[in-house]
């Protein structure tokens, strides 16, 4: 395990890490169990809705769309809790990234969070009766589609359609797409034909410059993410679409279920970037959320007054610097719609799952937790996200109780940054 403490180590210049989910294999356990469960757990939902949650994948191999869905649900279905990483090829990938050997990591991974669920019920029956807003969601460097799972289940329980993308643009720790399996292989029942084709996390090539590299991918991303709501959008209309996953979910239901006028795209870290740039694209992106964001792989000509919508940029008090701060000023300056808040204590992993099922002290060592309670921290930024998108989606609920989060006033939260930040240069 020598080798986590610098696979985990960032600083400006070196490259970013939107992920560094290894601490979790330290969560403690009850003795004699294999399972960080009863311990550390996701938080689950704290709205009026049940939560479910289904994936879903379309055909076009690599070009097609994948995403989890998370939902609105009945309530008092039997439906077993979705698991938290659904597939040994993700550990293989977090492995990669973190600069662990594969077999080492999976064996970590599996046995420490291998049997971790998030509190959604997978596949539970779609809550028919109400039109729902519509969330895009981006994952960080290193992540993918399952492990926001805390502020996904959060916005659902609050009646909101999530949808996490799961990128293809090599910036994902690991991720597939399935094709028909050539003739000489077995078919397996399960696979109806099929097998994953597994596309790993790419790190960047000896003399590579960093900035080209992620200005592509979060192009990449940004379409991915506006496939995604053409997707949702499709299904909300009545199309036939596709899934090539096996789900005994019923897609139909969610015909007329979407309120297409209050659309919005939030994402964190390399996804705080992906936000910037999709709303840019896509004006049915009424506004956006971008957590503790990173800036290097945004265009420069995005700061052309090409970014209209509303933007909430929610910081923690650990990650940030001078330059990236600088460039989100630079992108919200002279528009009241534009706000930053920085949480108080939190550190860049207070976003992602893992803060909740690594243990205080390891936890802390490798800046999985903050000196804030990671519940705590969740909460403000929810609170924070939900009263932001009442306001510029027009929603009819009670989120405006925590307006006074956006404009950084409430415990452990501050207005704008904690960054020293060097006189602005004149344009």
């Amino acid at each position: 395990m020598r080798l986590l403490p610098a696979a985990l180590c960032w600083s400006p210049g070196r490259g970013l890490r939107g992920l560094t989910p290894g601490l979790s294999v330290n969560a403690p356990m009850e003795p004699g169990s294999s399972s960080t469960e009863k311990f550390y757990r996701i938080p689950k939902g704290k709205g009026p809705h049940s939560v479910g949650c289904t994936d879903l994948m379309t055909e076009n191999a690599v070009e097609g769309s994948f995403l989890r869905l998370y939902y609105p649900s009945c309530s008092g279905t039997d439906n077993e809790e979705a698991p938290w990483i659904p597939d040994k090829e993700y550990y293989q990938g977090l492995s990669d990234f973190l600069n662990m050997y594969r077999v080492v990591g999976e064996r970590l991974f599996q046995y420490y969070v291998g049997s971790v669920t998030c509190p959604a019920k997978s596949n539970a029956a779609f809550k028919l009766g109400e039109k729902y807003p519509l969330l895009i969601f981006s994952h960080g460097l290193g992540a993918f589609r399952t492990i926001y799972s805390a502020i996904c289940i959060e916005m659902a329980s609050q009646g909101f359609v999530v949808a996490a993308v799961e990128h293809r643009d090599e910036s994902a720790s690991a991720t597939y797409y399935c094709k028909k399996k050539s003739i000489s292989e077995p078919q397996e029942e399960s696979t109806s034909g099929l097998e994953k084709e597994w596309i790993y996390y790419r790190k960047l090539k000896a003399g590579e410059e960093e900035r080209c590299l992620r200005h592509k991918q979060v192009q990449q991303r940004a379409q991915e993410c506006i496939k995604a709501l053409n997707l949702i959008l499709k299904i909300n209309s009545g199309e036939e679409v596709t899934n090539v996953l096996n789900s005994n979910f019923d897609w139909n239901s969610v015909k007329d279920s979407i309120d297409t006028s209050r659309i919005a795209v939030m994402g964190h870290s390399f996804g705080g970037a992906t936000v910037i740039e999709s709303l840019s694209k896509e004006i049915r992106f009424r506004c956006g959320i971008a957590l503790d964001a990173w800036m290097l792989p945004v265009g420069d000509d995005i700061y052309q007054n090409s970014v209209q919508q509303p933007l909430l940029f929610i910081n923690s008090e650990k990650f940030q610097w001078a330059d990236n701060i600088l460039k989100m000023k630079k992108l919200s300056s002279n528009d009241t719609n534009k706000k930053m808040i920085t949480i108080k204590g939190s550190v860049h992993q207070s976003f992602p799952d893992f803060t909740f099922v690594s243990g205080g002290l390891i936890g802390r060592f490798f800046k999985l937790k903050g000196e804030i309670d990671p519940n705590e921290a969740i909460d403000i930024s929810n609170h924070a996200s939900l009263a932001f998108l009442q306001k510029h989606l027009s929603l009819k609920k009670d989120f405006d109780q925590w307006d006074s989060l956006v404009d950084g006033i409430g415990p452990n939260v501050i207005p704008g940054t904690n960054i020293d930040l060097p006189p602005a240069e004149p344009e």
